[in-house]
């Protein structure tokens, strides 16, 4: 495979825009529940992110084609905590790139860019296991459910040493 280059997305152009639709839609299939809203719901769904947290939103690019994305917020106000964490609010990779270390790529810059948090959360599908553990290999862990939706967090950890 080509290199790969993470990058912050530099603008949300209508061309840019649909390559991000069709990732995301491709990457929810056999989980429509979770993500098969359809296009146009897709299209408002990452303009608002696009709008809510433009400094973190995270591309992999392989041959200047989008491989991936990842939305990090820095600046997200957590009902479950009471206070400002930072999350990940959409997580996605084309289906043809997966199982090349893109997420982990990916993944990589979202917890770079979000290092002075002591507390990420992120939304995952119940039946989505293969996200949950990757999650889980990042530190994450399940701290509650909505529906069908799994809550995790990463809290920050205990740069000392010593046992937990």
């Amino acid at each position: 495979m080509a290199e790969v280059k993470i990058e912050r997305l530099k603008k949300l152009d209508q061309e840019t825009l649909e390559r991000l639709i069709s990732i995301y839609m491709r990457g929810y299939e056999g989980m429509r529940e979770y993500g098969g809203e359809g296009e146009s719901y897709a299209k408002r769904y990452l303009r608002w992110c696009w709008d809510k947290a433009r400094e973190g939103f995270f591309v992999a690019k392989v041959c200047d084609e989008i491989a991936g994305f990842i939305v990090c917020d820095d600046d997200w106000y957590s009902k479950y905590e009471g206070r400002v964490v930072g999350a990940i609010h959409e997580f996605v990779v084309d289906r043809k790139y997966q199982g090349h270390g893109i997420g982990k790529r990916l993944m990589e810059k979202c917890l770079e860019y979000l290092a002075d948090k002591d507390l990420i959360e992120l939304w995952v599908g119940e039946k989505n296991e293969k996200a949950i553990q990757f999650y889980r290999d990042y530190g994450f862990e399940r701290v509650g459910q909505s529906g069908i939706w799994v809550r995790m967090v990463k809290r920050k950890s205990d740069k000392g040493g010593g046992s937990s």
